[in-house]
C-alpha cells in the first residue's frame, strides 16, 4: 500500500474537476488521476473521495477490505491511500469526522476504463454477444468465489451488481465498490468471534434493492449465500437484458419475472430479444446452463444455493461446451512488440545475393497462453465437465 498526500492527488485530479468526476454513489465520488512518475512517464488511477460524512466510515471500511482482501484479477487492484485531506478537501462537517477518524479518507485504485456492466447492457448502442455475457460472468462468480475463500476472514461483498462490475481494457472485468462489505471469520463458533468489531449482531442487512437477498433481513442472516442470490441476479440480467427493477413492467423484479418461466420450461422468453439467439444447440444448451444456475443462485431456500466455487465450475462448463474460448485481447503495442520479437527467427543466406535475408514470421500460440503482463505461462488444466446442457423450451 502506498501513501500518498493529499496535494499529490488534489494535482493528478485537477482539483477535483468535474471532467475527471467518473462514477458517483451514495457515499463518495470516483475521479480519475494522472499520478507522474519518473521522467515524463504518468500513471492513471481512480481516486475515491467522500461526499458526506457518513461516506467518511463508508470509505474507511473500503479501504481496510480492500487493503486485507487477496489480490485477484477479478476484483479492482487496491492501489493505495491519502493520509490525511488537505484543508479544502471537505466540509467542516466531514473535517470533523476525519479529525476523529483513525482510517485515510480517500482511496487510491486501479483505473478501469471500459464502463461498468450496467452500462454495457442497458445504455450501449449494441447489446454484447452471448460469449461476452457468459465470459464476464465467469469473471464475477472467480472474483466472488475469491473473497468467500479468503482466509483467516471471509469477505462478503454485499452489493454484488451490474453497476460495480467494471470493464477492463483487457477484457476482463472486475468487481468494485465494497464501501457495504464486511469480513467475518472463517470457522465462527459465536456471533462475537464472527462479527468481531461489527458486534455480536452483526452489521445490519444493507444491499441494493433488486440484488438484496430476500432472506438477509436480519443482522444474524448474514453469509456467503446472500452474495450467491445477488449473482444470481447478475446473470439473470446477463441473460435477459432487462433492468432488474422495472416499474413499467410486471412484475418489476426481474428474479419474480424470469424464476417462473424457467421453472415453467419457458426459458426462451428470458432471452434477450435484442440480440438473435443462440445459433447452434451447443451455444443453446450453454445459455440453457446459465439460466439453470441463476435459478438456483435466486432461490428462496438459502440450501438450494450453490457454493460460488460449483457457479465458478457450472460457468466454465458453458463456455467450454459451447466451444467459446475466450481469446486475449491484445493492444497495438503489443502487437507491434511481437512482430519485432519475431524477426529474425529464420536467417537464410542466399547463394546469388551475398545479403541476409530476414523473414518475419509470427510465433505458434499453440499451448501457450499471455497472462495480464503478457508473459507466457502454461495454459491452465480443468477438469472435465458436462457440456451437455440442456435445450432452452
Amino acid at each position: 500500500m502506498k501513501e500518498f498526500s493529499f496535494e499529490e492527488i488534489e494535482a493528478a485530479t485537477g482539483g477535483f474537476a468535474a471532467k475527471n468526476l467518473v462514477g458517483k454513489g451514495s457515499h463518495g465520488s470516483v475521479y480519475k488521476a494522472r499520478l507522474r512518475g519518473g521522467g515524463s512517464r504518468t500513471a492513471v488511477v481512480a481516486v475515491k473521495r467522500p461526499s458526506h460524512a457518513q461516506g467518511v466510515a463508508k470509505l474507511a471500511n473500503e479501504i481496510a477490505v480492500l487493503s486485507a482482501a487477496p489480490r485477484h484479477p477479478g476484483v479492482v487492484a487496491f492501489v493505495g491511500v491519502v493520509a490525511r485531506p488537505g484543508p479544502s478537501a471537505a466540509h467542516e462537517g466531514v473535517k470533523r469526522v476525519v479529525a476523529a477518524h483513525p482510517t485515510p479518507p480517500l482511496l487510491v485504485m486501479e483505473y478501469v476504463p471500459n464502463g461498468s456492466l450496467h452500462d454495457l447492457l442497458h445504455r450501449a448502442p449494441r447489446p454484447p454477444p452471448w460469449p461476452r455475457r457468459v465470459e464476464i460472468a465467469l469473471d464475477v462468480a472467480r472474483a466472488v468465489q475469491a473473497l468467500h475463500a479468503a482466509a483467516p476472514r471471509v469477505i462478503i461483498h454485499r452489493d454484488v451488481k451490474s453497476a460495480n462490475v467494471l470493464l477492463g481494457r483487457d477484457g476482463r472485468a472486475r468487481l468494485a465498490d465494497f464501501s457495504l462489505a464486511v469480513r467475518v471469520a472463517a470457522t465462527a463458533h459465536s456471533k462475537e468471534e464472527e462479527y468481531g468489531d461489527e458486534g455480536s449482531a452483526g452489521p445490519a442487512p444493507a444491499g441494493t434493492i433488486g440484488y438484496l437477498d430476500p432472506c438477509y433481513t436480519e443482522p444474524g442472516r448474514l453469509g456467503p449465500e446472500s452474495d450467491v442470490f445477488s449473482f444470481g441476479v447478475v446473470l439473470l440480467e446477463l441473460v435477459s437484458g432487462r433492468k432488474v427493477m422495472d416499474v413499467n413492467a410486471c412484475p418489476s423484479s426481474i428474479v419474480a419475472w424470469a424464476a417462473p418461466l424457467i421453472a415453467a420450461g419457458r426459458a426462451r422468453e428470458v432471452l434477450d430479444a435484442r440480440v438473435a439467439p443462440p445459433p447452434t444447440a451447443r451455444a443453446e444448451g450453454a445459455v440453457a446452463r446459465v439460466l439453470a444456475l441463476a435459478a438456483r443462485c435466486v432461490s428462496e431456500s438459502v440450501e438450494r444455493r450453490p457454493a460460488m466455487a460449483e457457479a465458478v465450475s457450472e460457468l466454465h462448463g458453458a463456455l467450454e461446451g459451447a466451444g467459446w474460448r475466450r481469446r486475449r485481447r491484445r493492444g497495438a503495442v503489443e502487437r507491434a512488440c511481437r512482430r519485432v520479437a519475431s524477426w529474425g527467427q529464420r536467417v537464410r543466406w542466399s547463394k546469388r545475393v551475398r545479403a541476409t535475408k530476414v523473414e518475419c514470421t509470427e510465433h505458434s500460440d499453440s499451448g501457450v497462453a499471455l497472462d495480464r503482463e503478457g508473459s507466457p505461462c502454461a495454459l491452465p488444466s480443468h477438469p472435465n465437465n458436462d457440456t451437455s446442457g440442456g435445450a432452452l423450451k
